[in-house]
């Protein structure tokens, strides 16, 4: 448990020396839901329905806000674990008394405390000052998405951290798949009103999986059947990503 808590201190000290990445985690998102969620209300509202179900457009956007902060907060972190390798820090680490499974976990268990932070704002805000219909018993349920959703944006950035050497390279990768994982999923408009072409991909996009989820844990939006087995798809990404992640930390030398 040393091991752990050591990490998990040492990620909290590092990302509180840039407060630039903590803003861009929680308040970012934000923005995104009072500008856009706000304005789009007014010109969508009157005849906005996902799935049969009316729904106004901020109380549709919400979950995918959620969905940006912990894709976000996973980015930002392994961006910090790619500097620490190109620095050499991390390999020095890899030298002291802490096992590789403690670096993984003590650096999600930071991931997820953060995503959890954040996510809490966007619900309050949402919910207690933008009038946004939220099932507030359900929010358990939302808890356990956020987390294990944070892990699987985080293991998968993490190969990408550990395996690319050229910082040109990592940025690159990580700005592309910031842009086209949110755009090309029902983060920000229902996919069923999209073309053939941009639902399927939609469709095998783990962000619509974790999209879909949040939408329906929070306000019951979309088919029982249809996102149980996106939550499942989810989770099998999670721990896909979670052996490659391992498999190249333990490589990694």
């Amino acid at each position: 448990m040393r091991g752990i808590a050591a990490v998990f201190y040492r990620d909290y000290r590092q990302r509180m020396t840039n407060i630039a990445f903590v803003f861009w985690d929680m308040f970012v998102p934000l923005a995104y839901l009072a500008l856009f969620g706000s304005g789009f209300q007014q010109i969508v509202a009157p005849s906005f329905q996902v799935g049969g179900q009316s729904i106004g457009y901020t109380a549709f956007l919400l979950p995918g806000v959620l969905g940006m902060i912990t894709f976000t907060v996973a980015m930002n972190t392994s961006w910090g674990f790619f500097m620490d390798k190109d620095s050499g820090i991390f390999y020095e680490l890899l030298t002291y008394p802490i096992t590789r499974p403690q670096i993984l976990i003590g650096k999600i268990g930071f991931n997820v405390l953060l995503s959890l932070m954040g996510a809490a704002l966007t619900i309050a805000l949402g919910g207690l000052v933008m009038d946004v219909p939220v099932r507030w018993v359900t929010l358990p349920a939302t808890v356990v998405v956020v987390a294990v959703t944070t892990a699987g944006w985080f293991f998968l950035f993490s190969v990408l951290a550990i395996r690319l050497n050229r910082m040109d390279s990592f940025n690159t990768v990580t700005s592309a798949a910031y842009i086209l994982l949110m755009l090309v999923s029902s983060m920000f408009y229902p996919v069923t009103d999209m073309p053939g072409w941009f639902r399927a991909i939609a469709w095998i996009n783990p962000m619509t999986w974790q999209v879909d989820a949040l939408r329906y844990t929070l306000f019951g939006i979309g088919a029982s059947t249809t996102v149980l087995l996106e939550s499942a798809a989810f989770v099998l990404f999670t721990i896909v990503c979670l052996a490659f992640a391992a498999s190249a930390l333990n490589r990694a030398d």
